[in-house]
């Protein structure tokens, strides 16, 4: 594992770091903020997946969540959205290929060499962090904005007992019913659309749900609010009387100043059922 930057932030340190994934066969770039906590032991840790377009930098460096993370305590993860660099299929669209691998294990040709994102969040990454930081590993959270609530609440919802907590900020919540998700999920993983549901967070609701606290934030001026589906998980958790706040919130959009906004209130939510 390469040290890329180490910097003092909030009385703990944000690091970027890169190393070989087994998982995509290609190097993988991270970001991993420490509070001053973790020099003592092991800290809680929240995974914090991003969406479309963006690296581990994006919400590292625009979504405020260090402040809030050394305030509770806890480590906060940024992984890419994709494998990257020589050889690595791409697409001209912004929402395929590099920075939209949509947190699955691509099945299809040109993706399935490299894009194995499931695997790399759920198992390279966490074995690699694990093993290097002081991290603990019986008290985890994960959240993440747009592609990355999507990546959030299905990865939650499929390992019920790695997660004490979920949250999502403008999540793609029906990607098997949005633009947002049948283009991507045809070209990752054929046109099955049996093997899609698995990626689906309302479909995964209604099956599976999660056992234990859930916090969804969705602007109501989102402008991707159509791809979004928030209303397709609203409905699946009403049905199965999951436990969860689901929040539209007024005038805000799809942005980070959005993200960044109700930062605190995702952190200070993750906290108190990492701490518990």
């Amino acid at each position: 594992m390469e040290v890329i930057s180490e910097n003092a932030c909030f009385g703990g340190t944000q690091g970027v770091y890169k190393h070989t994934s087994d998982a995509t066969g290609t190097d993988m770039t991270f970001g991993l903020f420490q509070p001053n906590e973790a020099q003592d032991g092991p800290v809680p840790v929240l995974w914090y997946l991003s969406g479309l377009t963006c690296t581990h930098e994006n919400a590292m460096t625009k979504a405020g969540a260090q402040a809030w993370a050394a305030e509770q305590g806890i480590a906060l993860i940024f992984p890419d959205t994709s494998p990257r660099g020589e050889g690595v299929a791409d697409d001209e669209a912004y929402d395929l290929g590099q920075g939209a691998g949509f947190y699955v294990n691509a099945t299809q040709d040109p993706w399935a060499p490299h894009f194995q994102m499931w695997d790399y969040v759920t198992e390279d990454l966490p074995d690699l962090v694990f093993n290097h930081f002081a991290l603990d590993a019986e008290r985890q959270g994960i959240t993440g904005h747009s592609m990355g609530g999507h990546g959030a609440l299905t990865i939650a919802m499929s390992l019920p007992e790695r997660f004490r907590s979920v949250s999502a900020f403008s999540p793609i919540c029906n990607p098997t019913g949005s633009d947002w998700g049948k283009k991507q999920l045809s070209a990752y993983l054929g046109d099955d659309t049996s093997k899609w549901e698995a990626h689906d967070a309302s479909l995964l609701m209604k099956t599976t749900g999660f056992d234990g606290p859930m916090l969804i934030d969705t602007g109501t001026k989102d402008q991707f609010v159509d791809l979004l589906k928030p209303e397709t998980l609203a409905e699946a958790i009403a049905t199965r009387r999951q436990e969860a706040t689901f929040r539209m919130q007024p005038g805000y959009d799809h942005s980070y100043f959005f993200v960044s906004t109700f930062m605190e209130d995702h952190v200070s939510f993750h906290a108190e059922a990492l701490w518990s």
